[in-house]
């Protein structure tokens, strides 16, 4: 088992930026790639980013490519989302999330790929 915890949402100016992070606990981080979605008011949960496990590999979905950047402390057993630009559409609750993997280059995309999920940070982008 591995439990999850978000932290450093909040408020923000349109242009601002935040560093979402999330904290795993129970069992080593390494050997699990990580994904952070996020789900706005009336929508659908969606994908942002994922990572691999080693941190080699990562993907990230087109509207924040360039703008949020995902990445990992496996000996602090903390995954980051540094997200700059931001915009009233990334208003949204943000969520972590982890499954267990032998394959190093494995970034699962798909949130029924992921068994492992945090209780979400708020993320509030002012215009």
């Amino acid at each position: 088992q591995v439990q999850l915890v978000e932290s450093g949402g909040g408020l923000v100016q349109a242009g601002g930026s935040l560093r979402l992070s999330c904290a795993a606990s129970g069992r080593t981080f390494s050997s699990y790639p990580t994904g952070w979605f996020r789900q706005a008011p009336g929508k659908e949960r969606e994908f942002v980013a994922a990572i691999s496990w080693t941190g080699t590999n990562t993907y990230y979905a087109d509207d924040v490519k360039g703008r949020f950047t995902i990445s990992r402390d496996n000996v602090q057993n903390t995954m980051y989302l540094q997200m700059n630009s931001l915009k009233p559409e990334d208003t949204a609750v943000y969520y972590c999330a982890a499954v267990r993997a032998r394959n190093t280059n494995y970034v699962p995309v798909l949130w029924g790929q992921y068994d492992y999920w945090g209780q979400g940070t708020q993320v509030t982008v002012s215009s």
